[in-house]
C-alpha cells in the first residue's frame, strides 16, 4: 500500500510537472492547422530533461526510458493524438502531433487500510508442545503473604542479603536466528520509519538462515560464500566476467583477441542475467526496495537502509548481486577497455542493461524502468558500503545474544519467590479486559496484603508501624483507600488508658513544719 501510494504520488508530480511545462505552440499537418499542440519529439526532448534532474530519477534517464514512459502516458490518456485517439495508438519518437486531453489524468491516491501499528518483538523462545494453545489461558496474578513481601523490599530497607549465580536456559540455534530476524526487522522498520513493515514486506516470508549466512559466510572481499557450490554462477559466465572487469592491456591479454571480442563477452554475460527467472532483488522485495528510494536525499540512512535490505536476500542472489556490480564498476572506471556499444556510454549501457534484472516488479509497474535505473545508479556508487553487513546492527545483535547467555547475580528476597514463575507468553487483550486484570490481578491481591499485616498478631508494635509505613510508601494509593482518615488509621493502635495516679491523703495536707513559740505581742 505504502509503495503504491509513492509511485502514484511520483507519477501525478511527472505529471502535473508535464502537462504545465510542457510548451505548446500551433503546428500543420496535412494542410491543416492545430492550436496548443506539440509533436512526439518535441515531447521527448523535453521529459528527458525534466527526468535527467528529477531527484526521483536522475541523470541516468536514457532517450528510450523517456519513450517507454510517454507510451505509458498515451496509454493511461494523460496525452492523445491530435485527432483524440489513445490507448491502443503506439507512441514513436517522430513529427506525429499530440495534445493533452481535457480531462484530468491523476491517478488517485490509495487508501492505506485502518490497521494498529505491528512492531517487532522480541522472542521469549518458550516452545508450546504440539496440539497445544495457550492463547485463551488466563494469567494467574501474583499474591505475595507478608512475608515475601517483606523480602522483595528488602534491599529497599538496607538489608541486603547474600547474592547467588542463576545460570541461563542455554539457547538453541533456533532460539539465535530468531534474536537475528526480529532485531534486524525492528532495526528496518526504524530506518523506514513505518508504523508496520506489513506496508513494504511480508515478515513471515523472511528466513533467519539468509541473514546469518550473509553476514558470516564471506570471503576476505566480503562476497559471499555459498555451501550449495550448484548454486554458483556457472564456470563460463564467471570467467565472462572476470575477463571485462580485469580488462588488461593489448600487450597482456591473453584470451583469443578479434574484433569485437570484449563486446561479444559483454553480450554472454547479459544474456545469462537476461534470462533469470526472478531478478536478484527478488519480486518479494520489491516493495521494500523502492521505499527506500525516497530516502536517497539522506544518503547515510539510504545507505543503511539498503545494507539490511540486502541482508534479507538469499546467499545466492546477493553473491551474484555483489558480483555483477564490482564487475560493472570495474568496467565504468577501465580508461582502457573498448566501447561496448555504439552511441551509449559505458555507465549508461551497464545501467540500462542489468537494471531491470536487479530490480522489477511482478505485475507492470508505470514508474517501475525508471525507479529500478534510480536504484542501481545509487547501488553503483555506494556499492562498498550496501553490499557489506552493517556493523552497528551486527555489534547488537551479539551483544544481546551474548547477554542471554551471560552468567547472572541473583539476590534472594529481590524478587519474588522462585516458585511463582512468570506467565510463559504474551497476548494482545481488550481495555476492558486489561483494566480488569489491572484492578483484579494487582489491587486486591495488595489489599489482601494489607490485611494480613493489619491482622499479623505476631508482630510487635514497632515492626507493625514500620511494615505499614514502608507499605504507604509503596502503594500509596491502596494505603489511602485502606485508611481514608488519620482516624481511621489510629483505630489499628488504640492507645491504652493510663491510670491516673492516686492521691495520698498526705500529699493533700501541708508539708510538716516544726512548732515555734511565738512571742506574744499584748503588753
Amino acid at each position: 500500500m505504502l509503495i503504491s501510494f509513492c509511485v502514484s504520488l511520483q507519477w501525478n508530480e511527472t505529471i502535473e510537472l508535464f502537462r504545465s511545462n510542457m510548451p505548446l505552440r500551433k503546428h500543420r499537418s496535412h494542410f491543416k492547422s492545430y492550436e496548443r499542440c506539440f509533436t512526439a519529439s518535441e515531447a521527448v526532448d523535453w521529459l528527458h530533461v525534466l527526468l535527467r534532474h528529477s531527484q526521483n530519477f536522475g541523470p541516468e534517464v536514457t532517450r528510450k526510458q523517456t519513450v517507454q514512459l510517454l507510451k505509458k502516458f498515451l496509454k493511461n490518456h494523460v496525452i492523445e493524438d491530435i485527432k483524440g485517439r489513445w490507448g491502443q495508438e503506439d507512441f514513436e519518437d517522430n513529427r506525429h502531433l499530440y495534445r493533452f486531453p481535457p480531462s484530468s489524468p491523476l491517478k488517485p491516491y490509495p487508501k492505506r487500510s485502518p490497521h494498529q501499528a505491528s512492531v517487532i518483538r522480541f522472542p521469549d523462545w518458550t516452545h508450546e508442545p504440539p496440539g497445544t494453545s495457550q492463547e485463551n489461558i488466563p494469567v494467574r496474578p501474583i499474591v505475595m503473604n507478608s512475608e515475601s513481601w517483606y523480602k522483595r523490599h528488602s534491599i529497599a530497607i538496607g538489608e541486603v542479603p547474600a547474592c547467588r549465580l542463576v545460570y541461563r536456559r542455554q539457547l538453541t540455534e533456533a532460539n539465535v536466528e530468531e534474536i537475528w530476524k526480529s532485531m534486524t526487522l525492528s532495526h528496518l522498520q526504524k530506518i523506514l520509519d513505518l508504523d508496520s513493515l506489513e506496508e513494504v514486506l511480508d515478515t513471515k516470508l523472511v528466513n533467519s538462515k539468509f541473514i546469518i549466512h550473509n553476514v558470516y559466510s564471506v570471503s576476505k572481499q566480503g562476497v559471499v560464500i555459498l555451501t550449495d557450490k550448484s548454486k554458483e554462477l556457472p564456470h563460463w559466465v564467471l570467467s565472462a566476467m572476470k575477463c571485462l572487469a580485469n580488462w588488461p592491456n593489448c600487450s597482456d591479454l591473453k584470451h583469443p583477441m578479434y574484433s569485437g571480442f570484449e563486446k561479444d563477452v559483454f553480450k554472454t554475460i547479459a544474456d545469462y542475467y537476461g534470462h533469470l527467472k526472478e531478478p536478484l532483488l527478488t519480486f518479494q522485495l520489491f516493495d521494500a526496495f523502492v521505499s527506500v528510494l525516497g530516502l536517497l536525499q539522506k544518503e547515510k540512512i539510504a545507505i543503511e537502509a539498503f545494507q539490511i535490505c540486502c541482508l534479507l536476500l538469499p546467499p545466492e542472489n546477493r553473491r551474484k548481486l555483489q558480483l555483477l556490480i564490482r564487475m560493472m564498476v570495474k568496467i565504468c572506471l577501465n580508461k582502457e577497455m573498448p566501447p561496448l556499444c555504439d552511441g551509449l556510454g559505458t555507465r549508461t549501457l551497464m545501467v540500462q542493461t542489468f537494471s531491470r534484472c536487479i530490480l522489477c516488479s511482478k505485475d507492470e509497474v508505470d514508474l517501475d524502468e525508471l525507479l529500478a535505473a534510480r536504484l542501481v545508479t545509487f547501488l553503483m556508487d555506494n556499492h562498498q558500503e550496501i553490499l557489506q553487513a552493517p556493523s552497528s546492527l551486527q555489534n547488537s545483535i551479539e551483544e544481546r545474544v551474548a547477554h542471554l547467555r551471560r552468567v547472572q547475580i541473583k539476590y534472594p528476597g529481590a524478587d519474588t519467590d522462585a516458585t511463582l514463575s512468570a506467565p510463559p507468553f504474551c497476548r494482545q487483550i481488550s481495555p476492558e479486559e486489561f483494566e480488569y486484570q489491572r484492578v483484579c490481578g494487582s489491587q486486591e491481591p495488595l489489599e489482601k496484603l494489607l490485611e494480613e499485616i493489619i491482622m499479623d498478631s505476631k508482630l510487635s508494635v514497632k515492626d507493625k508501624k514500620k511494615k505499614l509505613k514502608q507499605f504507604q510508601k509503596s502503594y500509596p494509593e491502596v494505603y489511602q483507600e485502606r485508611f481514608p482518615t488519620p482516624e481511621s488509621e489510629a483505630l489499628i493502635f488504640p492507645e491504652k488508658s493510663k491510670p491516673k495516679p492516686q492521691l495520698l491523703m498526705w500529699a493533700l495536707k501541708k508539708p510538716f513544719q516544726p512548732f515555734q513559740r511565738t512571742r506574744s505581742f499584748r503588753m
